[in-house]
């Protein structure tokens, strides 16, 4: 049986990215949850407590998965957080008015499968109050983990062990999860998108479409809007020249 190439394997372009864990113990069972489905990149943003990777109930929680704490990386933002990341996915059982597209984990994973130029990252909250909307909407989608509607609470590992099973299943020859239609090109990276709705934001200001002073919504219901594209490159490329045209025809 002919194994998938390093480059291209789900195990080793999956990312998971935790943001403000406030227990030490959570941040070494989300290690042993990646750990026993095959995945290792995890990445925290701003822990709220020091010396997070070597805390010892983080340690303790981690059972066996210390190579995955030890490989693991601290940075202060969450651009910085998904770094060489093309594909971002915020996962909450709470949904927003202005949030990208909801899929569940099955979708997500068999798209991220059956898309080997994705490098995607997977964003858990912190344990009290999630994800702020702000990080949710620079997502390309939103996983939401279908359970008991009476009691939908799921621990932060738990969270994490539902994605990455999907995600293995999905990997595993014949078990592979149909997605929604991929991408035919380069998929832009999140830094190219966010580029390109500044460059948007600022076009329309200048054609007086936005009121800079009072901006309302609109710039959330652009994001929602391109984030059911799943923008390309090339795509991106093609707004940031109109933009550049707007700009250019508004100064002369």
């Amino acid at each position: 049986m002919n194994q998938p190439e390093i480059n291209t394997s789900v195990f080793n372009r999956l990312r998971v990215v935790l943001v403000e864990t406030s227990r030490a113990g959570n941040i070494g069972a989300v290690a042993r949850a990646m750990k026993t489905m095959g995945f290792s990149d995890l990445v925290l943003v701003n822990p709220r407590f020091p010396d997070a990777l070597a805390d010892p109930e983080a340690v303790a929680f981690a059972s066996g998965a210390q190579d995955v704490l030890e490989g693991a990386r601290i940075v202060g933002d969450f651009q910085q957080a998904l770094d060489g990341c093309n594909f971002a996915a915020a996962v909450s059982a709470r949904l927003r008015e202005f949030s990208p597209p909801v899929w569940t984990p099955r979708a997500f994973a068999g798209h991220v499968q059956a898309q080997a130029e994705l490098r995607p990252a997977v964003v858990f909250g912190n344990e009290r109050f999630g994800l702020p909307n702000q990080i949710v909407e620079r997502c390309n989608v939103l996983i939401n983990i279908p359970a008991n509607p009476d009691y939908s609470s799921l621990n932060l590992a738990q969270a994490a062990q539902v994605v990455a099973y999907e995600c293995r299943v999905a990997a595993e020859p014949g078990t592979a999860a149909a997605g929604p239609v991929g991408f035919h090109g380069d998929s832009a990276s999140l830094a190219q998108v966010d580029g390109m709705y500044a460059h948007l934001e600022e076009a329309l200001v200048a054609i007086d479409f936005l009121d800079a002073d009072n901006p309302k919504k609109l710039m959330p219901r652009l994001r929602r809007l391109f984030s059911r594209t799943q923008l390309e490159t090339e795509e991106v490329n093609i707004l940031r020249g109109i933009a550049r045209q707007i700009l250019k025809t508004t100064k002369r």
